[in-house]
């Protein structure tokens, strides 16, 4: 049985999965800053976002981190957390064969506007260093580098639903022998142009950043990975209401009273009425990440994963359906059981 034994989380309410979930749970969100940048007419253009805020002292330093972009950050902080000490030791030493496989939606924006600026300024001095981080595979080879890994690595690119492609690669690698273990992992960081690009939807939207973060392997303990539906495509014609619950009759899970639904409404109502008609009749508990943590892009619907976990965990449900309208591509889902 394929199981999630370890998660691990960087968001707006701190580092770490315990900041994730007593946000959470007190429903408080954290405080808005801002992203300023000077218009061609010498006025500022300001956007409330919410960042993630200074690491900590106690977080684990290494020399491969000292130069990479805040997305690759996130991750290791992240994927450190979700495997703990005693399997970092082990994937290090080759006693674990680990596999990394990130999902990306926004991805490694910040060196990409730093590298391309400074293309645009003069390119016979454009920084040669910053051209790495620029690509969309940097935070996954980080994570494979920093561990010391040589098994199966990969990145996918979708839209907010994708994590739920590599929850199902995952498992593939497993059931075929290809790995220990595996690290998911869904970073994602924020500049200007993709902040306002999500405002121009809703004014009503916060941006945010972070990532998230689970360990799989083949286990006798911890919540397990009971299904991954095939997504759902949001092709021309499909009403968003009829994918989402597609998708979750696909999952398997029953409305049962004990069920936690882990949606990915995000406080604005233009963007969330799918998701109110589609579970206007739930009944179980339910927990709802961005109108606290706001909208990580890629990295919410492992926020998502992660607080359903948690949840299990603390049994305050039986099984829960994690599901997420990804909102150009897909609704991506998963049914995870005690």
């Amino acid at each position: 049985m394929i199981r999630i034994t370890g998660t691990g989380a960087v968001s707006a309410a701190g580092w770490g999965t315990a900041a994730l979930m007593e946000a959470l749970d007190s429903g408080v969100r954290p405080e808005l800053s801002e992203l300023s940048r000077e218009r061609a007419d010498g006025s500022a253009a300001t956007t409330p976002v919410l960042r993630v805020p200074a690491a900590p002292s106690t977080l684990p330093k290494s020399p491969r981190l000292r130069r990479v972009s805040p997305i690759s950050k996130f991750a290791a902080a992240a994927a450190m957390e979700a495997l703990g000490p005693d399997r970092v030791a082990k994937a290090s030493s080759g006693e674990i064969r680990l596999g990394v496989v990130c999902s990306l939606f926004n991805g490694c924006v910040n060196y990409s506007n730093r590298f391309f600026g400074e293309v645009l300024t003069d390119p016979a001095v454009a920084s040669p260093i910053l051209f790495p981080e620029t690509v969309f595979n940097a935070p996954s080879s980080h994570l494979s580098a920093l561990f010391n890994s040589t098994a199966p690595n990969d990145t996918i690119i979708g839209d907010g639903a994708e994590i739920y492609t590599a929850l199902e690669i995952a498992t593939e690698w497993l059931l075929r022998g290809d790995c220990d273990g595996v690290l998911v992992v869904a970073p994602e960081e924020i500049d200007w142009l993709s902040a306002e690009g999500l405002r121009l939807y809703s004014d009503a939207a916060i941006p945010a950043e972070g990532a998230a973060a689970l360990y799989l392997e083949i286990a006798e303990e911890g919540p397990r990975l009971l299904s991954i539906p095939d997504p759902v495509p949001l092709g021309p014609g499909v009403g968003r209401e009829h994918a989402l619950k597609e998708a979750a009759e696909a999952s398997g899970a029953s409305d049962d009273g004990r069920t936690l639904l882990a949606d990915s409404r995000s406080g604005v109502g233009r963007f969330d009425a799918p998701e109110e008609v589609a579970f206007a009749s739930w009944s179980g508990p339910r927990v709802s990440v961005k109108p606290v943590l706001g909208d990580c892009f890629g990295a919410s619907a492992g926020h998502q994963l992660v607080a359903a976990v948690e949840r299990l965990r603390r049994g305050d449900a039986e099984e829960a359906l994690v599901i997420t309208l990804g909102g150009n591509e897909q609704v991506g889902a998963c049914r995870i059981g005690r």
